[in-house]
C-alpha cells in the first residue's frame, strides 16, 4: 500500500422520486441543476437516494467522470427508488459490490418488515483509490420515513452491516431521523466505530444543520442526511448544500458534503 495523506470529498443528495404531482418542481424542471450542483462540487464519491431508473440514467449520461454502480439485479426494477452510489472513475475502482435489504431477510429483493412503509436497503461497494492503493467501503441507503420501529431495526441492520467491514467505511444517506434518536445510537460510536462528520466538527443542531426544506429552501424537521465516516478518517470540512437558481431548488432535501482526509 502506499503512504501518504490526500482528502476526497463525499456527498449524499436525495434526490426527490419522479412524481407528477410535484408540478413546477417536477425532475425535468430541476434535473439540469441537479447535475449542474453535483459537478460544482465535484464529490469522489455521492450517494443518491429515491433516483429511479429514468433519473439514474439521466445523471449517469451527463455525468461523464462518474460510474454508476448499480447491482445486476436492479437494472431491471424499473420503479423502485434505490439508494445508488456514483464514484469518480479517474479516482476510483469497483473492486466488488452488492445490495441488502434491512428487513428480516436481507438477500431478499424488495423485501420489507417491521412497521416499514417501503422496502428499504444499502447499496454499498468496496473501491480501491487509483494512486495510494487504500480500499474502502462505501455504503449508501435510505430508512423509512413512517416506520419508528423500522428505522431502529433497519438502523441496526445497518450497523451490523458496518461491523463486518475489515476495510475503512463510509455510511451515507437520508436517516430520516433526528441525531441522537434510537437509530442515530445504533450507528454512532464505539459499537461501530462510526463518527458523525457534523458533529466531528463541533457544529450545532439548528437550522443551519437542517436538510429538509419541501423545495421552499426553509429549513424545516431535522438534520436527516448524514454522512458517517470510521476511524480511518478525520473530518476537515462538512456543508449543508443551500445550491439554488432563483427560486428553483434542485431537490426537497439540502444535499450534505463532507471532506474527509484519508491517512
Amino acid at each position: 500500500m502506499k503512504g501518504g495523506f490526500f482528502h476526497m470529498k463525499i456527498m449524499t443528495f436525495n434526490l426527490r422520486f419522479e412524481n407528477d404531482h410535484d408540478g413546477e418542481n417536477g425532475w425535468p424542471y430541476r434535473r439540469d441543476l441537479v447535475v449542474r450542483t453535483i459537478l460544482r462540487h465535484a464529490p469522489f464519491i455521492l450517494g443518491t437516494q429515491e433516483g429511479i431508473q429514468r433519473q439514474l440514467g439521466y445523471l449517469r449520461d451527463r455525468l461523464e467522470a462518474y460510474e454508476l454502480y448499480l447491482p445486476a439485479r436492479r437494472v431491471l426494477d424499473e420503479r423502485s427508488q434505490c439508494p445508488t452510489l456514483l464514484y469518480r472513475r479517474d479516482e476510483l475502482e469497483l473492486l466488488e459490490g452488492d445490495e441488502l435489504w434491512l428487513s428480516k431477510t436481507p438477500e431478499k429483493h424488495l423485501s420489507k418488515d417491521w412497521d416499514s412503509a417501503f422496502p428499504r436497503m444499502i447499496s454499498y461497494a468496496l473501491l480501491r483509490h487509483r494512486k495510494t492503493g487504500r480500499e474502502l467501503w462505501a455504503g449508501v441507503t435510505h430508512l423509512d420515513h413512517m416506520g419508528t420501529e423500522a428505522r431502529f431495526q433497519q438502523a441496526r441492520l445497518a450497523g451490523r452491516w458496518v461491523k463486518e467491514r475489515r476495510r475503512p467505511v463510509i455510511l451515507m444517506g437520508d436517516f430520516n431521523d433526528a441525531p441522537d434518536s434510537p437509530a442515530y445510537r445504533e450507528l454512532v460510536g464505539e459499537e461501530t466505530g462510526l463518527t458523525d462528520t457534523w458533529r466531528a466538527l463541533g457544529y450545532g443542531e439548528d437550522e443551519s444543520s437542517m436538510t429538509s426544506h419541501d423545495f421552499h429552501g426553509v429549513p424545516r424537521k431535522a438534520r436527516l442526511d448524514w454522512i458517517l465516516a470510521g476511524d480511518a478518517f478525520a473530518v476537515r470540512r462538512a456543508a449543508v448544500l443551500r445550491d439554488h437558481e432563483g427560486s428553483r431548488y434542485p431537490s426537497d432535501h439540502f444535499p450534505y458534503v463532507a471532506e474527509l482526509e484519508w491517512a
